[in-house]
């Protein structure tokens, strides 16, 4: 059972984060389709297809069914795929993250709008308004009780992943890319997301594919993005690959990377830009490169 699923910009579009995380994270099969957020035609235009969806994330289910909420992404694959463990078993933990869900779904609409997720790039002397304070203040609340219910020692919210970790991640990206000053417990779980490989990957991909818009760019000092540092890595037009097929699609190489001193292929340019962004991110990639 695989699904379509229609997603904004990478290094802008937080909804299509949550989304894409629903199904990557959970190991549930997909096929995406980009939207340009950079053309004329208006996303709700670019979805015309998909009516009456108008925004992104849009899931498309093996019937044909668009389902263009990610909440609704959500709890729609929970139902079909309840193996995956999108919502946690234990049944506190379950209606915490639910109840973390919804109120993320629903609110926090000063940090959304004074502090538009972008991955391009990180800020720096940032004073966040007081009612960015008071959404900061609210998601540290809910975050303590849930770690305080749920899971008092490890790194997210409910236990396991979840998907209140999904739907958090966009807001730990806020919190890293406009330096904003939350408690040592917070600093640790935005730090655990910016450390995730699922995330890494999304962020990698948001630097190599589409346009920087200008309209999500904020008048701040500018500091290097506060995650970890990727392996040293860059695209090169000549060498003899270490691979004669790509890692990811299995096709010949045509583009090339080095990386260490070591020389390795991939089917198209987009592949090989989003591994030299951050190589340690993708495990078919590691796997090819450490021999495993």
């Amino acid at each position: 059972m695989t699904y379509d699923l229609i997603l904004g910009d990478y290094a802008y579009s937080s909804w299509s984060l949550r989304g894409w995380l629903l199904l990557a994270r959970f190991g549930v099969p997909y096929r995406v389709r980009l939207l340009d957020f950079d053309a004329e035609a208006s996303v709700a235009r670019q979805l015309a297809d998909l009516a009456p969806a108008r925004t992104v994330p849009v899931l498309v289910t093996p019937e044909g069914v668009a389902v263009s909420d990610s909440f609704a992404m959500a709890e729609e694959l929970a139902s079909r795929h309840p193996e995956a463990g999108i919502w946690p078993k234990d049944a506190r933990a379950r209606a915490t993250a639910r109840t973390l869900v919804a109120e993320m779904h629903a609110g926090f609409g000063a940090l959304r709008g004074d502090c538009p997720m972008n991955l391009r790039t990180a800020y720096s002397r940032v004073t966040p308004s007081a009612a960015v304070l008071a959404d900061l203040a609210r998601i540290e609340t809910l975050w303590q009780h849930a770690r305080a219910t749920c899971a008092p020692t490890g790194p997210w919210l409910c236990g396991d992943y979840s998907a209140a970790d999904a739907f958090f991640a966009p807001v730990a990206a806020r919190i890293a890319g406009y330096g904003l000053s939350v408690s040592e417990d917070a600093r640790a779980y935005v730090a655990a997301h910016l450390a995730d490989p699922a995330f890494r990957r999304w962020r990698a991909m948001g630097l190599v594919r589409g346009a920087t818009l200008a309209r999500y760019a904020k008048p701040y000092a500018t500091v290097p993005w506060p995650g970890p540092v990727p392996r040293p890595a860059r695209a090169v037009a000549e060498g003899t690959p270490e691979n004669m097929a790509c890692p990811y699609s299995g096709d010949p190489v045509t583009d090339l990377m080095e990386s260490e001193g070591r020389i390795f292929g991939f089917c198209n340019p987009f592949c090989r830009d989003k591994t030299v962004a951050d190589p340690d991110a993708w495990p078919a990639f590691v796997a090819l490169r450490d021999g495993v």
